[in-house]
């Protein structure tokens, strides 16, 4: 066996292999490519093996596994993102099976690795009434609220991910009736929804501001620094945090402690679902590519939960009213019960 095969192999993979076979998003590409460095500094720092002296002949499953534990015990990270670590280790030894079989069973062995099951964490989303409150809140009198304003009612609007925001330009929305808007989504598939008028007129106004309708501004990010730079994701969240913060202070209860970009998602998700909108929209609507997502939605609410109950069930017991006499005893009843 080849003293450096796993270097060998690894280079082809991430060189050749990904960007021309796979489809992976750019997104996946830099999660795999990170999972390889902590993992070659792990075999260099805690089992001192230097990263071009790794063969494939000094691996096996417990490695990994132990390799799992390091990242949760003393990198404290979460099993979501431990498990996200397996897979790109699981997608890379299914890659060598087909072009190395001779390690087939180190393979078979790494890749029945399971993933650990993650806690259920409750659904967080906010009222109609709390996003109300929340749009209440930039100051439109400068541009900077009016900026903010915008970027809050389209990511509600939309229901859009935290970084199809970020990568929107100008050419990406068509301000004109029917308003309309392209979002590229996981694994750079686009897709165009409906921008509501409320929302058209606020980003219209913010588009003037900025004289984004210039030709030679279209490819440019819609939303950007002072800098003249696409805000990033973690931008993004700091705007939102900073009305939340404020609309917490007068109204407490209409906000969870932990608020992030992703529950102006949840939110537009819940609110179409609480119209009655078919689950088979909802789903186009947010990019999903199965319904199975989008059912958590209804799984979280209860109120949608007792409708179908209710709906579903057949009405079995008849429509029975008391009479006068019915309620005397009922009241009797009760006032010997007490």
């Amino acid at each position: 066996m080849n003293s450096n095969d796993f270097g060998k192999f690894l280079t082809t993979y991430f060189l050749k292999y990904i960007p021309y076979k796979t489809g992976y998003s750019e997104n996946t590409i830099k999660s795999y490519r990170d999972t390889f460095t902590i993992f070659l500094r792990y075999c260099n720092d805690v089992l001192r093996i230097k990263p071009e002296k790794l063969c494939f002949a000094k691996m096996n499953r417990k490695m990994v596994e132990e390799f799992l534990v390091w990242l949760e015990s003393s990198k404290n990270y979460s099993i979501s993102t431990r498990n996200q670590r397996l897979a790109a280790l699981h997608a890379f030894f299914r890659y060598i099976q087909i072009e190395a079989p001779e390690y087939m069973d180190l393979c078979n062995s790494i890749i029945s690795i399971s993933s650990k099951k993650t806690p259920v964490v409750e659904m967080n989303y906010l009222s109609i009434e709390a996003i109300k409150h929340l749009l209440t809140l930039p100051d439109i009198s400068k541009k900077e609220g009016r900026r903010d304003l915008g970027i809050l009612s389209l990511m509600y609007d939309t229901g859009a991910r935290v970084q199809e925001i970020a990568d929107i330009t100008v050419s990406d929305i068509r301000i004109n009736a029917p308003s309309t808007i392209r979002l590229t989504g996981k694994g750079s598939k686009t897709r165009i929804i409906p921008v509501m008028p409320q929302t058209v007129n606020i980003i219209k106004v913010y588009i003037n501001d900025n004289d984004l309708l210039n030709e030679f501004k279209m490819s440019k990010p819609l939303f950007f620094n002072k800098k003249g730079e696409k805000l990033t994701r973690a931008g993004l969240a700091y705007i939102l945090n900073k009305y939340v913060e404020i609309a917490k202070i007068n109204n407490p209860d209409l906000f969870p402690n932990k608020v992030s970009p992703h529950i102006l998602r949840h939110s537009k998700a819940m609110h179409l679902l609480e119209s009655g909108l078919n689950l088979i929209y909802i789903r186009d609507f947010l990019g999903h590519s199965s319904v199975t997502t989008t059912e958590i939605y209804a799984k979280s609410n209860p109120e949608i939960k007792r409708k179908a109950i209710e709906q579903a069930s057949p009405k079995v017991l008849p429509d029975e009213k008391l009479t006068k006499k019915d309620k005397k005893d009922l009241l009797n009843w009760l006032k010997e019960f007490i």
